[in-house]
């Protein structure tokens, strides 16, 4: 059963996945964040509009960038915030994700933030929770990383004009990737010319990412690209590579150089979405230079994640009927 994002007033209910939004859907959560946008070196944009409801940070798998990113998001719209990990939470003792939700909710909370290596978890909670309860997708096994998306559709916008005329190059580790598959449900909904998916064979996905292409070769993939996008290599998935036996030979073929994105357009930016390893994916030369906007976007993942947290207020708002 498909789980209800936007409710029957427009507002947003969940933020699971963005397959299932439309088009004027993720423009008002982008219209929204771009209000929480502040130039850098200004102090960062806060709101009130969460004082006195309560965010639960629940991240059954290790993060650092967005676990920081919606506490930060949280707090600075006023929210009560509690941070649960799968160290200190009784899911560790064996407790079910159903069961410490319930609980939870039992002690008022309003917004859960969820990260869970195992596909259909956000969903679930989605489907047991009380009807003025919201749910945020803040990573989901393999599949869904709907905040990245929206806020690597942010970036890209603000540094290119019609976006229907792009071709967009991710590189990397496709097939296990939710980075990408977000990505790309994104940049599909807003017409993207074109999307190429560039990696070793055994990295690059068999079926999903509908209209893109597959190439195996750097330079093939990101020729005359006007955004190319690393992904982070996970170290492990080497032992899956029988043509690439290191880092060394990953970096060789498929890493980031000055010398390679000489293939792209001269204009083209470069965007990873953390944490980085240099002198695999990327080298230190283009993660620092000028067309690299890696550092914008986390202050756009922080005005995204302000917005969702923002719009899923108007629903519990409305939908509460608790006196505050």
């Amino acid at each position: 059963m498909t789980v209800e994002q936007i409710n029957n007033k427009g507002q947003l209910r969940h933020l699971l996945t963005l397959a299932d939004l439309e088009r004027n859907d993720i423009e008002m959560i982008l219209d929204r964040a771009t209000s929480y946008l502040t130039p850098a070196g200004h102090a960062p944009a806060r709101d009130t509009i969460l004082r006195g409801y309560t965010v639960a940070n629940l991240f059954f798998e290790a993060s650092t960038r967005t676990r920081a990113s919606f506490e930060l998001a949280a707090k600075r719209l006023s929210a009560d915030v509690l941070n649960l990990d799968v160290n200190t939470s009784s899911r560790a003792k064996g407790e079910s994700v159903v069961d410490t939700i319930y609980t939870l909710q039992a002690m008022q909370v309003d917004i859960f933030v969820v990260r869970d290596a195992s596909t259909g978890i956000p969903s679930e909670i989605a489907r047991r929770v009380e009807p003025h309860v919201s749910v945020l997708n803040a990573g989901e096994s393999e599949v869904s990383h709907p905040t990245q998306g929206l806020l690597d559709l942010m970036t890209i916008q603000r540094h290119k004009q019609d976006i229907d005329q792009l071709c967009v190059a991710i590189i990397g580790d496709i097939k296990h990737s939710r980075v990408a598959r977000s990505a790309h449900e994104a940049l599909v909904k807003f017409d993207v010319r074109e999307i190429r998916l560039v990696g070793p064979s055994e990295l690059l996905p068999e079926n999903g990412f509908e209209g893109a292409a597959r190439c195996t070769e750097l330079s093939d993939g990101i020729r005359d690209a006007d955004v190319v996008i690393a992904l982070r290599i996970q170290r492990e998935r080497f032992s899956e590579l029988g043509q690439i036996p290191d880092t060394a030979e990953y970096f060789r073929r498929y890493g980031l150089t000055e010398e390679s994105l000489r293939a792209a357009r001269s204009d083209a930016i470069v965007m990873h979405p953390g944490p980085m390893n240099r002198g695999v994916e990327i080298s230190a030369a283009v993660a620092d230079g000028p067309r690299s906007v890696i550092t914008e976007q986390v202050a756009n993942g922080m005005a995204v994640r302000m917005a969702v947290l923002a719009l899923a207020h108007e629903h519990v708002r409305d939908s509460d009927g608790r006196k505050r």
